[in-house]
C-alpha cells in the first residue's frame, strides 16, 4: 500500500482512488476497519476492488470476502470499469437459496 503521513503524524493507506485519498488527507487511515455503507449501486464493490486492487499491485495479500456477488460476478464489475483483479482473492460466503426461505428461518421473541 502506498503509505502517507500527514502532519497530526497519523499513518494513510491509499483507497486506490487518487481524489477520493485527496479529500481524505492522505487516504484511510492504517490498521482500521471501515465499512462501506450505502444503497444498490452506489459505488460499495467498486470501490472496495480498487482499494484492493492498489494493495494486489503493490505486492499485497488481498482477499474479497463476498456475503452476495460470486467469483464471476465480480470479475464483470472490475471488468466494467477497466479493472483487472489480478493478485485479488475471493471467497464466496454465499447462503444456500434455501436459508432465505422465511419458513426455514427461526426468531427469538
Amino acid at each position: 500500500m502506498v503509505i502517507t503521513q500527514n502532519a497530526s503524524s497519523n499513518v494513510f493507506i491509499s483507497t486506490g482512488i487518487p481524489g477520493l485519498d485527496n479529500i481524505l488527507g492522505g487516504g484511510l487511515t492504517k490498521e482500521r476497519l471501515y465499512l462501506l455503507e450505502g444503497d444498490p449501486g452506489a459505488g460499495k464493490t467498486t470501490m472496495a476492488l480498487q482499494f484492493l486492487i492498489e494493495g494486489a499491485r503493490l505486492g499485497e495479500p488481498v482477499l474479497y470476502i463476498t456475503l452476495a456477488e460470486n467469483d464471476i460476478e465480480l470479475h464483470s464489475v472490475a471488468q466494467a470499469h477497466g479493472l483487472s483483479m489480478s493478485g485479488v482473492t475471493v471467497h464466496e460466503v454465499i447462503p444456500e437459496e434455501s436459508i432465505l426461505d422465511p419458513d426455514e428461518q427461526y426468531t427469538v421473541l
